[in-house]
């Protein structure tokens, strides 16, 4: 008798011309084949198992399964749990119908060693529910590298890997060997970065992926792949046999340049802890060096961004320098999709026109890690900059114009020669940048640590103000005085303005246009640069007259609240006003 279930998924899978491997299931020779009626019949009832599963809010679904990022997808405790051992353990004895009721799964707790997204989600439960072996779906496994076959790009290795891992943890061997197969044929057309993403998974997957485990390890023998990223990326017993392979085949020896020595791994251990005094110590020692040791590539890789940020402030290390594979710090930046690293580098002099061994700029390995969906869901209006977009972004603008801090800003020339003008000018820029371009705000002002400086606020002016009248200062002479820390927070303002400028300039071209009306007029003429002056120095009388104005009324106030006060024991709080009030 035919194994009705692989029957049903062969089937279908055949009439639906996917691109999945299929196999003709064994049948007893005396029974009569499919006829083309049965396959139709077959093919109409998956159809109607899957519309179940995509149309959930008419289906009657009674359980969720929740991603990490919240999205939930509404499934079925009775067929999930007829298709799998694993769902029918969880779900328990579904004809108890007051047990369990719409019961919610995390699939973090259902899959801990691997993240599995949506995409790969719905295409397992596809299977589990029409019984349809689909292909790749392009959207999810289309990198933006236009000339990319998209074989073997990242999105296509993360969403194949998903999928397997996946089947494994819903207990489905069938597939999970399918999948394997999928995978050994693209294994000669992936990086080595993205193999080692591969084996990892295949070594969780244990011995149902023995052959994708096997050939991954081979190919990872004969890569340039260092001993440093195997330890970060893959067990410990797993790198102990790639290395020992190296060493049979004399592709590599103890003590070799390969290997840190203990005075490198201490500067790493403390990146690890993002430690940089203890790393400027040992460094002091003079055992080793920031580019000796790969400082700055490793914490581009594995350390905090402040902490990649702090030690390229010693400026110890060449930011162009390239480790034993040949990387230059900006390409391990890439690798790692991390906008506020790939900024820190650039401002530093990193060249974005460097060339890997295999000939890829920092620009394409950003470009081949990120998913085309995903970028071009965020250029939607409204839709928030994701981090992929965002580092490519970065990157098309350094190879269109070398970006270097310190050229004059025609905005903050707008704002005058008044410091206080100047401070409420940006941080205007800087609020509305981080409502309309958070991720992008966020990037800037990390960069120039603007969550480290006192915010500068119209309130602070008056309360400064009050303060001085309150001490018989001449408002005419001070109104408001400037303190180390208001100049702090406007370095590092203008420094997040003109970060903005040079690496967002789509972003600031829209507040140009809202904060900066005439700023494409602007000619920096000295007559043009005379009367932003004045403009400038009118809206301060206005303040100056709007607070002694306030000030009078306050005073007024005050006499008669106290008088009344002193026989009615009430303050009238409308006699107050509200802008000195703490």
């Amino acid at each position: 008798m035919m194994d009705t279930r692989t029957g049903f998924s062969d089937s279908t899978d055949m009439i639906s011309g996917s691109s999945g491997v299929s196999s003709t299931p064994a049948t007893n020779e005396s029974e009569p084949p499919l006829i083309l009626s049965d396959v139709s019949a077959l093919d109409r009832l998956s159809e109607t198992l899957e519309s179940i599963l995509l149309e959930p809010s008419s289906s009657f679904a009674d359980a969720k399964i929740i991603l990490s990022g919240g999205r939930e997808i509404p499934v079925h405790r009775c067929i999930l749990s007829g298709r799998s051992p694993f769902f029918k353990n969880k779900f328990g004895d579904s004809s108890n119908k007051d047990k369990n009721r719409n019961v919610k799964l995390e699939m973090k707790e259902l899959a801990s060693d691997y993240e599995i997204g949506f995409e790969s989600l719905i295409s397992v439960l596809k299977y589990m529910y029409s019984g349809k072996i689909n292909g790749l779906p392009k959207d999810a496994c289309a990198c933006v590298d236009e000339g990319c076959s998209h074989e073997a790009c990242r999105p296509a290795v993360d969403f194949m890997v998903e999928v397997m891992y996946a089947f494994h943890i819903f207990q489905i061997p069938e597939m999970v060997t399918l999948w394997q197969t999928r995978i050994l044929n693209i294994l000669d057309k992936a990086s080595a970065d993205d193999i080692l993403v591969i084996l990892s998974v295949a070594n969780t997957c244990g011995k149902s992926c023995n052959q994708l485990l096997s050939k991954s390890i081979e190919i990872l023998v004969k890569s340039n792949v260092d001993f440093v990223t195997l330890d970060k990326a893959l067990p410990e017993q797993i790198v102990k046999q790639i290395i020992d392979s190296r060493f049979a085949l004399g592709l590599d020896k103890p003590g070799s340049s390969s290997f840190p020595d203990k005075h490198i791994k201490r500067v790493h251990r403390a990146l690890d802890s993002d430690d940089v005094e203890l790393v400027t110590m040992l460094l002091r020692e003079g055992h080793t060096s920031l580019d000796n040791s790969c400082a700055l590539h490793y914490a581009v890789a594995y350390a905090d961004a402040k902490t990649t940020t702090e030690l390229l402030d010693l400026s110890l290390a060449d930011v162009n320098f390239r480790n034993s594979r040949g990387l230059t710090v900006l390409h391990v930046a890439a690798m790692r999709k991390e906008p506020n690293i790939i900024v820190s580098l650039l401002t530093k002099g990193a060249r974005p026109a460097d060339l890997t061994p295999d000939g890829k700029k920092a620009l394409e390995i950003s470009k081949r890690l990120t998913r085309a969906v995903d970028y071009y869901k965020s250029t939607e209006e409204g839709k928030e900059c994701g981090k992929g977009r965002l580092c490519i972004e970065i990157l098309e603008q350094a190879e269109r114009r070398n970006p270097l801090l310190g050229e004059a800003s025609a905005s903050l020339a707008l704002a005058g020669d008044d410091l206080r003008v100047k401070l409420l000018y940006l941080e205007n820029r800087v609020a509305l940048a981080s409502l309309l371009f958070p991720m992008e705000a966020k990037v800037a002002m990390e960069i120039a640590q603007v969550e480290g400086t006192s915010e500068f606020t119209l309130e602070s002016v008056y309360s400064q103000n009050l303060a001085n009248a309150q001490r018989s200062v001449d408002l005419n002479d001070a109104p408001f005085l400037i303190k180390e820390e208001h100049l702090i927070r406007l370095r590092a303002l203008s420094k997040t303005v003109e970060l903005g400028k040079r690496f967002f300039p789509r972003c600031s071209e829209v507040l140009n246009k809202i904060v900066d009306p005439e700023a494409h007029k602007w000619k920096n003429t000295p007559e043009e640069r005379e009367l932003k002056k004045q403009k400038y120095l009118n809206v301060q009388e206005t303040l100056n007259k709007a607070f002694t104005e306030d000030k009078e009324e306050f005073d007024k106030s005050y006499t008669i609240s106290s008088s009344s006060s002193s026989t009615s024991g009430i303050v009238n709080p409308h006699t107050t006003p509200f802008t000195f009030q703490k």
